[in-house]
């Protein structure tokens, strides 16, 4: 049940037990388990501890109305990080031993847990295990800083190729939007001149007064008056001009004969 915990360390500057205007530091290490806590103290010099056995941390929790799950969780809240707006204190309690105290507030009522914590067995043991835990936490955040750094330097690499990309891409949609816009206007120039040229046309269609149909009908007519004669079809007319008046000179003459015989 013990086997797992969760560790923290709140560095909590408070007002001196001897000279109020002054901040006194101390660094607090805490131990949480399901149903009990341990807590060591120091200033650097002096160190405490506190264990809250599981049966204490019951009848706290019972006299405030809670289940010994809200109760740790609340404490460790309070104790793993600095909260704004409570007020901390670790004043003496007598034979050396020190009451850490702290408030928060509670459907609107302000309320102050406190712990007595007895002077250490060997205070330069205790310091030594939170300034262990200190460093240890210290290279961990370190560590996370460089993992993060690192994937914010990749990060910002990837996003300068993208916007890279993303420029080039603007430039090629530029160019072709261009090219598009320049093949229009050519293709709408050339549309346009071609209706200047329709329109010429028709205005002088309609100047003239006559339809296209109609001027090639005229013309047709003028080259048919204008056509030379032919030699030979004249000459074909005239043979036959010749052949009629011979023919008449042959029945007069039949007949002229006729009569001498009788």
């Amino acid at each position: 049940m013990d086997s797992s915990y969760r560790r923290t360390c709140l560095r909590l500057e408070i007002p001196d037990s001897e000279n109020e205007k002054q901040q006194e530091v101390i660094f607090i290490k805490g131990n949480w388990f399901d149903s009990r806590f341990e807590l060591f103290i120091t200033d650097g010099i002096n160190a405490w501890v506190c264990k809250a056995l599981e049966s204490e941390v019951k009848g706290r929790a019972s006299q405030w109305d809670q289940p010994v799950s809200d109760y740790i969780e609340t404490a460790e809240r309070y104790l793993g990080f600095r909260q704004p707006g409570s007020t901390y204190g670790f004043v003496d309690a007598g034979d050396g031993h020190k009451r850490l105290s702290w408030t928060f507030e509670k459907q609107g009522t302000t309320l102050e847990w406190r712990w007595k914590c007895k002077p250490s067995p060997d205070n330069k043991k205790t310091t030594l295990e939170i300034l262990d835990f200190l460093m240890d936490a210290n290279i961990r955040l370190s560590e996370e800083v460089v993992r993060k750094t690192q994937s914010f330097d990749r990060l910002k690499l990837e996003a300068e190729k993208c916007l890279a990309q993303s420029e080039k891409f603007s430039n090629e949609k530029a160019e072709l939007e261009s090219a598009l816009y320049a093949k229009f206007v050519g293709v709408l120039n050339s549309k346009k001149a071609k209706l200047r040229e329709l329109r010429d046309r028709l205005s002088k269609q309609e100047q003239s007064g006559k339809s296209p149909q109609e001027e090639e009908e005229s013309s047709g007519k003028t080259e048919s008056y204008h056509e030379p004669s032919d030699p030979e079809d004249n000459s074909g007319g005239e043979s036959s001009k010749s052949d009629v008046g011979t023919s008449k000179n042959i029945r007069a003459n039949t007949r002229y004969s006729r009569k001498r015989k009788s």
